[in-house]
């Protein structure tokens, strides 16, 4: 019946791309001998999805086997942009859209289904993720402060550089609001004195992070739980607060509430840094053509994004103050790609490590799933249709002072200056 639907095959694709060829059902192919990019389709409703440009869904096809793939990841993305139909940032958002989205996400970020749902992204193997992340698991945007960093140095620059800015000191009580693998936790506890408690809602995450701490006897000044942000204790406040890679996970229909919370656990005068990922358009939740559906459904199921100025309204709205924001957006490019070429030199691994999980059928979705979306998001982020904001923020004391720094209100010095200097020694 597709068949049907799509009747003269090779006249409509005679504009493919010169680094792409297709593989149709009946076994035609189409397309240059050499090109980098293969497509071999099973079925003609895969062909519909890419004539209609639903990347999404060709992706959902590649997954599920229906459609295979031959080419390195960066040939296939560079061939993905020129299949796309449009921008994919461009989406549909009238007043029902507006209507349907907040109902949406109001429903699915319950502290239920926002357990479920981190578990089911980070619980899926930790010896997976270290096949590709760095050593010490950081699954978040690098800071190439060095276009010559690897991928580990840029992952520490990234912790010293937040820390930096949060202005650290021996002492101060430090929270980090979605913990991981435990790396900021120990490197602010390691480097920067601080007595520090992180959260997670992620299993795996908690006991690995609760191991590091014993191993390196660090259980007085530093824990781990195993809690929902919504359900800290207001009665002891928090010196300084970050939040890396998380926020994404908190929906916008709960964003007020999040960042009224941040407020309420922050000191008079402290700072918090909120690192995440921030939509490239004004209006989208989520990316179009399909992949936005495709992440929520193999990947992020509940993620939301926004663009960085209703990021900032919802902050400002609870009473806190931005000092600074920083896009690091072709940062998470890199580091996206990074992950991308090291996934990819070890997929036999990666097969063996997922399979011992869940079976060799499972393992092998999960696998094509992580290609696609490390590599696509790569893409995503060198296009602009993503990006990466640090917002650092104050609580205001309401205390004016006297002196050079009158009217400040809190730690945050008159210029940042001190955030690019040269990394001091660790203490």
């Amino acid at each position: 019946m597709i068949r049907h639907l799509v009747p003269d095959i090779p006249s409509q694709m005679a504009h493919l791309p010169a680094d792409v060829a297709l593989q149709l059902p009946q076994g035609q192919r189409l397309g240059a001998a050499n090109a980098a990019v293969k497509l071999s389709f099973s079925n003609w409703s895969s062909i519909a999805r890419l004539k209609a440009g639903q990347i999404g869904a060709l992706a959902e096809d590649y997954v599920e086997g229906k459609l295979q793939l031959e080419g390195a990841m960066r040939d296939v993305m560079r061939a993905v942009t020129k299949l796309l139909p449009g921008n994919p940032v461009e989406s549909d958002m009238g007043w029902w859209s507006h209507l349907l989205r907040r109902a949406k996400s109001m429903a699915a970020h319950t502290p239920a289904k926002d357990a479920a749902q981190i578990q089911f992204h980070y619980d899926v193997s930790d010896t997976f993720y270290a096949l590709w992340l760095d050593p010490r698991r950081v699954y978040s945007c690098a800071y190439y402060r060095d276009a010559a960093m690897t991928l580990a140095e840029a992952q520490e620059a990234k912790l010293d550089h937040i820390c930096r800015k949060l202005m650290l000191q021996p002492g101060e009580r430090f929270l980090d609001i979605g913990a991981g693998w435990g790396a900021l936790l120990m490197w602010a506890a390691e480097h920067y004195g601080v007595d520090a408690t992180g959260i997670t809602l992620s299993k795996n995450q908690h006991a690995h992070v609760q191991r590091l701490i014993d191993e390196k006897g660090l259980g007085r000044r530093v824990r781990i739980e195993l809690r929902d942000y919504r359900d800290m204790p207001e009665d002891r406040p928090f010196d300084k607060i970050s939040s890396v890679g998380m926020f994404e996970h908190v929906g916008q229909a709960n964003m007020n509430a999040y960042f009224t919370k941040i407020m309420r656990l922050l000191a008079p005068g402290g700072l918090v840094m909120n690192h995440g990922i921030t939509a490239g358009g004004l209006e989208n939740r989520q990316l179009g053509a399909g992949m936005g559906d495709f992440i929520e459904k193999y990947i992020f199921p509940g993620g939301e994004l926004m663009h960085v100025s209703a990021v900032l309204e919802h902050l400002a709205r609870s009473g806190l103050e931005m000092v600074d924001t920083e896009n690091l957006r072709p940062h998470y490019a890199r580091t996206l790609w990074d992950w991308s070429d090291a996934l990819e030199a070890r997929l036999d691994e990666a097969r063996k490590v997922l399979a011992a999980d869940g079976g060799p059928e499972r393992a092998e979705k999960t696998l094509r799933a992580y290609r696609l979306y490390l590599a696509g998001s790569a893409m995503s982020f060198e296009q602009g249709w993503i990006a990466l904001h640090q917002v650092l923020a104050a609580k205001p004391s309401g205390d004016v002072g006297n002196g050079p720094d009158k009217g400040a209100q809190s730690v945050y010095p008159f210029n940042r200056d001190y955030m690019y200097a040269e990394a001091s020694a660790p203490r």
